[in-house]
């Protein structure tokens, strides 16, 4: 089945990577040593600032510039497969990185196995996203703010350098009331981004439930820095480009995802299956010069096998690539059907 699928996306031109093992002997795994020349920064894999290089597509395009932003794979878009599915699938399909989701996979929580598949696929862990579900209340502690120290101590051991946050619940009165002054006190002491992600409201019976505090909208919170999921902003029905623009600098980190509004239905499609503007959203991060993340999070639980979830992957990772390369082209075709530089009257 892995190999047919390998040889459908080999055929439609899809950059695949070398598959990890190929030619070892049985017996050799993750725990085994990295291979040489495990590349852990974006810019150890290009020839230049932005250049598309064989890392993006196998092609060195002068008339194309893809952005220095790295786009990852949250471990979260294999679900229910667990955490080392992740790793293997983003480093055959060629993505550049991975989030970490701190789950109830045991696999999420162990730092030594993280490392472990990070060095055995080549896969740099890019970011943490701290245990703030529902269904981790009870992983790393109940404390939250413990969950925030322990993970701001597992990005820094990883080398990741933003830590994803969710506003507190409004049950979490204590926490919620420190929670913006808190965090502030929290980035003064480390290097590692806490990026507070955009929530969206439940509607009952037609009225809108507050189930975060101080808010599910992070625009007007003096947060230090914030990531923009647009699965989200489908459920709140928020504009997305408006709310980017709004956040300016403080904008760090991106959900990819899409939806189309279903009322409490979180839905994290993949991008362009929505109606949401994925694509001119990746097109304005490119023109803006931005250098955080994306990170594809999408649902993939309806994949009935392993070859229809890398599809959706594939899928999701080439049209992020496109996107952002359509932004940073340098020559477009004139209405007389001559090929100029951009912008060129």
């Amino acid at each position: 089945m892995a190999r047919r699928f390998r040889q459908r996306l080999q055929r439609i031109g899809f950059p695949l990577r070398e598959r990890r093992g190929a030619g070892q002997g049985q017996g050799e795994g993750p725990a085994g040593p990295p291979r040489a020349g495990h590349a852990t920064d974006t810019a150890e894999r290009t020839s230049g600032e932005g250049a598309l290089t064989p890392q993006h597509n196998g092609v060195v395009s002068p008339g194309i510039r893809v952005p220095d932003a790295p786009i990852t794979l949250s471990t979260a878009s294999v679900y229910p497969e667990k955490v080392p599915s992740a790793f293997e699938i983003a480093a055959l399909l060629g993505y550049d990185g991975i989030e970490v989701m701190v789950s109830t996979d045991a696999s999420s929580q162990d730092l030594n196995v993280l490392r472990r598949l990070s060095d055995y696929h080549q896969m740099p862990i890019k970011s943490i996203h701290a245990p703030c579900l529902l269904l981790t209340q009870r992983v790393w502690g109940r404390e939250p703010w413990g969950k925030l120290v322990r993970s701001k101590e597992v990005a820094e051991e990883l080398g990741a350098d933003v830590v994803v946050v969710h506003p507190p619940f409004r049950w979490q009165r204590d926490y919620a009331r420190e929670f913006v002054e808190g965090l502030g006190r929290m980035q003064e002491e480390t290097d590692i981004l806490f990026a507070v992600e955009n929530m969206f409201p439940l509607k009952a019976r037609g009225a809108e439930a507050g189930m975060y505090l101080p808010d599910w909208n992070p625009v007007d919170q003096d947060y230090p820095y914030v990531t923009l999921d647009l699965s989200h902003t489908a459920v709140s029905r928020s504009d997305a480009l408006e709310m980017a623009g709004q956040l300016g600098d403080r904008l760090r980190h991106v959900h990819l995802a899409d939806g189309v509004g279903i009322t409490n239905k979180d839905e994290h499609l993949v991008p362009g299956r929505g109606n949401q503007p994925c694509g001119p959203m990746l097109e304005q991060l490119a023109d803006d010069g931005y250098r955080g993340h994306i990170v594809l999070e999408v649902n993939t639980r309806r994949a009935a096998t392993r070859a229809e979830r890398m599809e959706d992957l594939a899928e999701a990772l080439a049209f992020t690539r496109l996107h952002l390369a359509a932004a940073e082209r340098t020559w477009e075709v004139t209405s007389g059907g001559e090929v100029s530089p951009r912008g060129a009257r």
